[in-house]
C-alpha cells in the first residue's frame, strides 16, 4: 500500500526541482522501498520519513514493503534480486554488511549484490538490562555474568546484526558466557526483556528510548564514544567500567547492483533533502536517531570499515548460523 507517515511530522510541499523534470524518464512506475524489518521499527521509522519525499520529487507513488524475518536477511535478499530498476531497500549493518562473512551458504552477498546509496541515521546502542540483574553499571554486569556462567539470557535482533555481534564480542573480551535469544524485531526482544523472559540487550538506542525513560529497564551504558544526547545521564562503556571499543547501529538505503551510477547520486541527493526537513529531523531525533543523510561514498566508506572490524570478529569468534 501507499506509505502513511505513521506519527511522522508531515513534509511541507516541495517544488518540483528542474532536474527531476529533466529526467522524466526514471521513474516512470511506482517506486518499491523494501524494509527488511517490520513496521514500527527503527528501519521502518527511518523509511517513512524519506519516501514522502521521494514521492512527490519523483512524481511516483512510493510504496513501502515491510519485509522482516531472519534477522533482516529476507528482505535485505529481496533487495539484492530486485531486478525491476524501480526498488530500494533499507536495512541495517549485519545483513547489509557482513551477512556472507557470517554464512557463507547465503542466497546473496551484501558487497556485490547491494549497492549503497545513503547512510540514513545512526544510533547508539544501549545496554539495557531487566531490573532483576544487580548491576548498576557495566562493569558490574560483567562480573555478574562471570559469577553466574550461563544465567544471562540476552537479546539480539537477529544471528549476525550488529546487536549479536556486539555482546559476542563483550562476553569473549570480558571472559564470561550468555545465553543467546535472537528476535525477529526490536519490539518484541524489548518486551521480553521488561517481563524479564530475558536478562540484556545491546538494543539500539530508538528502540528501548521509551521504556528506559519509564524505567521498566535498567540502561546501564551506551556504546558511542561520547554519552547520548537524548539520555544524558546513561554513561559511556568506558565510563561505566568496561573498555570497550565503541559499536554504533546503523540504518542505510540500497539499491540492488547495477543501479546506473547517476540514478544512485539522484537518490542520494534526495535523501539528504529529505532528512534536512526540520520537521523529519526532530521527529526522528525525538526517537533517538543520529539523523545523518550522507552521499554514497561515505556510506561505502562505512560498510568497509564495518566488513573489516566486524568480518574480523566474527572470524575470530568462529560464529556461525544459528537454528
Amino acid at each position: 500500500m501507499t506509505i502513511t507517515r505513521r506519527g511522522l511530522a508531515a513534509l511541507p510541499a516541495l517544488a518540483l526541482p528542474g532536474a527531476a523534470r529533466g529526467q522524466a524518464a526514471w521513474p516512470d512506475r511506482p517506486l518499491r522501498m523494501i524494509v527488511a524489518f517490520p513496521g514500527g521499527s527503527t528501519p521502518d521509522l527511518a523509511a517513512r520519513a524519506v519516501a514522502p519525499h521521494f514521492q512527490q520529487v519523483f512524481g511516483q507513488p512510493v510504496v513501502v514493503d515491510n519485509r522482516a524475518g531472519g534477522g533482516g536477511h529476507i528482505g535485505t535478499e529481496a533487495i539484492a534480486r530486485a531486478t525491476d530498476g524501480h526498488t530500494l531497500g533499507v536495512t541495517i549493518g549485519g545483513p547489509g554488511s557482513t551477512a556472507k562473512i557470517l554464512n557463507p551458504a547465503l542466497g546473496y552477498d551484501p558487497a556485490t549484490d547491494l549497492a549503497p546509496v545513503s547512510l540514513l541515521a545512526r544510533l547508539p546502542f544501549v545496554l539495557a538490562t531487566h531490573p532483576s540483574v544487580p548491576a548498576r553499571t557495566a562493569g558490574e554486569f560483567v562480573a555478574y555474568a562471570k559469577a553466574n556462567p550461563g544465567r544471562i539470557s540476552y537479546a539480539s535482533t537477529g544471528p549476525g546484526t550488529l546487536s549479536h555481534l556486539v555482546m559476542e564480542d563483550l562476553a569473549a573480551t570480558q571472559g564470561f558466557e550468555a545465553v543467546h535469544v535472537p528476535y525477529r524485531a526490536v519490539g518484541q526482544a524489548v518486551l521480553d526483556l521488561v517481563a524479564g523472559r530475558i536478562q540484556a540487550f545491546f538494543a539500539a538506542t530508538g528502540g528501548v528510548l521509551p521504556q528506559v525513560r519509564e524505567g521498566t529497564v535498567r540502561a546501564l551504558a551506551v556504546t558511542s564514544a561520547e554519552r547520548f544526547a537524548a539520555i544524558p545521564e546513561v554513561p559511556t562503556m568506558r565510563e561505566s567500567g568496561v573498555d570497550a571499543e565503541p559499536a554504533v547501529a546503523w540504518i542505510g538505503l540500497f539499491a540492488p547492483t547495477g543501479m546506473p551510477a547517476d540514478r544512485i547520486a539522484r537518490i542520494a541527493a534526495e535523501t539528504g533533502r529529505a532528512l534536512a526537513v526540520p520537521e523529519q529531523r526532530r521527529a526522528l531525533e525525538t526517537a533517538g536517531f543520529v539523523v545523518v543523510g550522507s552521499d554514497t561514498a561515505e556510506f561505502q566508506a562505512l560498510l568497509r570499515s564495518d566488513i573489516a572490524r566486524w568480518g574480523g570478529i566474527i572470524r575470530r569468534l568462529g560464529l556461525r548460523p544459528e537454528g
